[in-house]
């Protein structure tokens, strides 16, 4: 057997709110939208990747989603300018990423990062 694919599903009361922060600030398109649920994602390849963790690393919480970035700067300023609190960072993490912790529309812990180069 082979796993074809892995979805995050947040429960959303608001899908509106999903829209503006997944794909207006942070760019993803979207994929399906049937008013009750909605998919944003890429049409680029990604890894399938679960991660387990019992703390977050530089003792910050479990983050409920992360999302790679290839600009983390930009995706930094795209934060600001919608007026969302940086829980933590940006920090240049020993592990070698850069990262800063946002809340989404649903409070989920999002870890946006980047890998240094």
């Amino acid at each position: 057997m082979k796993v074809n694919r892995i979805v995050a599903n947040v429960a959303a009361p608001d899908i509106a709110a999903a829209k503006s922060f997944y794909q207006d600030i942070l760019g993803l398109a979207p994929l399906m939208d049937f008013g009750w649920v909605a998919t944003y994602g890429s049409s680029e390849t990604m890894q399938v990747q679960i991660t387990f963790a019992s703390e977050g690393g530089s003792g910050t919480a479990v983050p409920d989603l992360s999302i790679e970035v290839d600009d983390l700067d930009d995706a930094l300023r795209r934060m600001k300018a919608a007026r969302i609190a940086i829980e933590y960072g940006p920090a240049d993490e020993p592990w070698g990423v850069r990262r800063f912790y946002v809340r989404d529309p649903f409070g989920r812990l999002i870890n946006i990062l980047q890998h240094q180069s």
